[in-house]
Parts: structure tokens; C-alpha cells; sequence
């Protein structure tokens, strides 16, 4: 009987080592294509997005002033994960983080990770036990904390398919945006810049809280933009203080005495900032301001502007024919609210010196406008607003640097109600960057609307679904599995 021939094994030890060998080459090969990728992603990625709604990207305004930072920025978010807002507000913080290499975030969930958050209240001295949800921001030693509950804007809502009369607190406007580069423009500014609102002449005040000439939300607008706010009078002995970085006269009613105006002028002529309203109940007599402007080239009428083509109730004056100037760039697809405004336009000169200031009309009413005091009714584009700037004189050396000057017909447009009307509030934070000279945030930066999307089930529904998912779609996956293993043994 022949021997059985000798089965020749299917690899030899020397093809086992290759197949081994290459088979680890091409894990190693995918691993570190996958570590370059997401080296790479960190600074060039491209995201794309399949609805407009899952954007959640910056504004122009916030790119172009974070492509100027070089600090070194450190962001914790101290935020519970199980808050509505938690996933919007990370989602916003990464995107910061994305566009500037300098800026790192950390994420520290108080509840579920107590040992870090201990760790984040002693180091930021958070002794409070209301302490929740907050975004830190700081930079070489200087530190902002935005409180959670800053960051949206909310309404009443009936809960719905409830027996008893409940409501909810509804989000609408999300404004993580505005105070997150509000808080990275105050911890990357070395000096802190300071705002003084003239008093004592029946002025708009600057912590009033009337709806309709209080100046509380303008301040604290300015507030976001990083710019202290204070009042000053000048009725003492002392002149502007060297700390102003703007001045801001609001509508006053009464006539400013000559001493005062004297000091205004001096502070003007050392290159100082100002912002300059004036109020429709002072249409009949002047302050003693206008007469500073006009040496200044700004002509403000002793009058009201009528617009019976751009109005809601025939008193307003809905703006929206603009010049092409870099204040009003961001409204030119927006309108404006003023109340009863006056004529402020430039005053028309002779001879024009080398050195006077340009003064630009930047705003009109249209074109069917016309005075209160006009009985011919002569409709044209009366000005409303001038934007003022005088530079530096070569060989003058000036206190406060160059002159720069906004003055407006009305001073009701940023009241506590007016303000938050058309684009009154976006245009508030373009007047206070312009007169300080900081252009990287002119662009428009805004609250974003929220929107929420609520399925409503039945009970029928709801078991239905319940049973598909607990039942149908792993007993699909057994029968699948049974009909395999059924087959693989015939």
C-alpha cells in the first residue's frame, strides 16, 4: 500500500513573516495618514455645511479682529452639558479657537467632573455658589467672566398638552457672539478706554432708565465694546480730564455757559473725540454748541425734518440713504430710526484751507423731505448726520491725537427704546468704534434668532415607536443573524 502523500503546508513560515509584515506596514501607513489629516484639519479644514441652519459661524466683524490677535488667549467654559445652551455656546467657543491659533479652550463640566471645577473655582476665586455656567476669557493677567444667563434672550411660552396652565422660558435670541468678542476686545486691551457723558444742561443720562430718553442700553452697548462710561461736568474749574477717550453730549435742552463751552473747544482743538446729539425740544433756542461746530465747518438747522415718503406715523424719519463713509459701510442694507430729527449737514465754505477738517454728510432723509418751518414744503435729501475728521498736522503735536466728531440731528435714536428699533443698536457700536479709531470692529455683529423645532407624539405614537426601537430593530438584526448561521451549516 502506496504512502500517503505529504500535505505541503498553505504558507511556508516565510510567506507568514511577509503577510504579517505587510499587513502591519499598512496599519502603520492608515495610522498616520489619519494623525497628519487631523494635524492638518487643525489649521486648514474646509466644513461643509448641508443646511444653513447647522451654521454656526462668526461674523466678518469677529474674523477680521481676531486675525489681528497675537496674545495668548485662554477661554474655560464652566458650563453644566446638560443646559439648553451648553452645545451653542461650545460650538461658538470652538469656532474662536479654530480661527486663531493663539486662543485655547478648556472645557469644565461642574457636575460631572467636580475635581476640575474645583480646581477652576480656586483659581479664578469663584466663592459664590451661584457661580454656574460661565465663560472665562484671559490674557496676560487680565480676566472677563460672561455669565451664562447673559447669553440669550428669552419669551413666556405655554407648555403645550399639559392639563394645568404651565409656561416656559423660550430662547429667541442667542447673543454669545457680542459678548464673547466684547470680552476678548477688553482682555487684549492694554489700556482700558473711557467714555464721559456731559451733564448739567437737561442732558439724556447715561444711567436713565426711561424708555423713551433714558441712555442706559447705549451704555451699555459701550460697556460691550470695552469703554468705560462716566459723567463729568464741567461746571468746576477743571477742563475734559486726559483720561477721555470719547465725549458724549446727549441732546442737552438748556444752554451750556461759555466757560463750559471754552473747554469743550480747547478739548476738541487737543484732538479729542466727540459725539455730539441734539434734541428736537431744543429746536427753538441754541445750547452754545452749535456754534463750536460751525467753527468746525458742521452746520446744525434750528428746525425738523419732515419725511412724508420714509415714516411710519409722519414724526419719524426711517433712514436709509447713506454715503459711502466707513461709520455707516455696515447700514447700507439697513435703516435707521430717528425721532423728529434736525438738519445736520456741512457748512459750505468759501476757501477751504489745507489743513480744515473733512466733514462728510453720511446720512439723508429722501429725497420728498422737507423743514417743518418750509411753507413751500421744498422737498430735497436733507442731511442728518455728519462724520467729522481732522488729522494730525505735520509738525504739531497734538494732546489727544487727530479730532474726530459725529454729530446727529436727534438724540432720541439711541434712547432705551429707540435703540433696540431697526438697526439703531448695531449703528451704536459702529459710532463709538469710528470715533475711537478702532476699524477692525465695524463690521456688523449682532443676536442671532434661535430656532426650535418640537415633535409632537401621541401616546399610540410614542408606544409604536418604543416598540420598533426596542423590539423590531434587534430582533431584525437576531433574524438576520439565525438566516446566516441557519445557511452556513446546510
Amino acid at each position: 500500500m502506496d504512502a500517503e502523500p505529504t500535505q505541503k503546508p498553505s504558507f511556508s513560515p516565510w510567506d507568514r513573516w511577509k503577510i504579517g509584515l505587510n499587513v502591519t506596514f499598512v496599519v502603520v501607513v492608515v495610522l498616520s495618514v489619519v494623525v497628519m489629516v487631523n494635524y492638518l484639519s487643525r489649521e486648514y479644514f474646509l466644513r461643509l455645511h448641508l443646511s444653513s441652519r447647522t451654521k454656526n459661524t462668526l461674523s466678518s466683524r469677529t474674523e477680521h479682529f481676531l486675525s489681528t490677535l497675537t496674545n495668548q488667549i485662554k477661554i474655560t467654559l464652566y458650563y453644566s452639558k446638560d443646559d439648553g445652551l451648553y452645545t451653542t455656546v461650545a460650538d461658538l467657543l470652538n469656532e474662536y479657537a479654530l480661527a486663531n491659533p493663539h486662543i485655547s479652550l478648556r472645557t469644565v463640566d461642574y457636575l460631572r467632573d467636580p475635581s476640575s471645577a474645583q480646581l477652576v473655582k480656586a483659581e479664578y476665586k469663584l466663592n459664590n455658589t451661584g457661580d454656574k455656567n460661565l465663560v472665562i476669557f484671559e490674557c496676560e493677567g487680565r480676566r472677563k467672566i460672561v455669565d451664562g444667563n447673559l447669553l440669550a434672550k428669552y419669551t413666556l411660552e405655554r407648555v403645550p398638552n399639559e392639563k394645568e396652565q404651565e409656561f416656559r422660558r423660550k430662547p429667541t435670541e442667542f447673543m454669545g457672539e457680542i459678548w464673547f468678542t466684547s470680552a476678548l476686545v477688553e482682555v487684549t486691551s492694554a489700556r482700558p478706554l473711557k467714555a464721559y457723558f456731559l451733564t448739567g444742561h437737561n442732558e439724556h443720562k447715561s444711567d436713565g432708565g426711561d424708555e423713551t430718553a433714558g441712555y442706559m442700553k447705549f451704555a451699555s452697548v459701550l460697556q460691550q465694546n470695552n469703554i468705560e462710561v462716566s459723567t463729568l461736568s464741567l461746571m468746576g474749574t477743571s477742563g475734559v480730564p486726559m483720561d477721555c477717550s470719547l465725549l458724549i453730549i446727549a441732546g442737552p435742552t438748556v444752554p451750556i455757559p461759555e466757560q463750559e463751552l471754552t473747554r469743550i473747544d480747547q478739548y476738541l482743538k487737543q484732538g479729542g473725540r466727540l459725539l455730539a446729539l441734539f434734541n428736537a425740544l431744543a429746536n427753538n433756542r441754541p445750547t452754545g454748541l452749535e456754534g463750536i461746530l460751525e467753527r468746525w465747518g458742521v452746520d446744525v438747522g434750528f428746525n425738523l425734518v419732515i419725511d412724508p415718503v420714509q415714516t411710519i406715523s409722519g414724526a419719524e424719519v426711517i433712514v436709509s440713504a447713506y454715503s459711502r463713509h466707513a461709520l455707516v459701510n455696515p447700514l447700507l442694507n439697513s435703516t435707521l430710526y430717528l425721532n423728529r430729527p434736525r438738519t445736520v449737514g456741512r457748512k459750505a465754505a468759501r476757501v477751504q484751507a489745507a489743513d480744515a477738517p473733512k466733514v462728510e454728510e453720511i446720512a439723508f432723509a429722501s429725497a420728498k423731505s422737507y423743514l417743518s418751518r418750509d411753507p413751500a414744503r421744498e422737498g430735497r435729501n436733507y442731511p442728518l448726520m455728519v462724520a467729522l475728521e481732522k488729522g494730525e498736522v505735520p509738525g504739531v503735536i497734538t494732546e489727544r491725537g487727530s479730532t474726530r466728531m459725529v454729530v446727529i440731528g436727534d438724540s432720541f435714536c439711541l434712547a432705551n427704546h429707540q435703540i433696540d428699533l431697526l438697526a439703531n443698536r448695531d449703528f451704536a457700536g459702529y459710532l463709538a468704534n469710528w470715533l475711537l479709531d478702532r476699524t477692525q470692529l465695524l463690521d456688523g455683529l449682532g443676536p442671532r434668532p434661535i430656532g426650535e423645532y418640537r415633535l409632537l407624539l401621541t401616546n399610540a405614537q410614542l408606544s409604536t415607536i418604543r416598540l420598533v426601537l426596542l423590539v423590531g430593530m434587534p430582533g431584525t438584526s437576531l433574524l438576520i443573524g439565525l438566516l446566516v448561521w441557519g445557511r452556513r451549516r446546510k
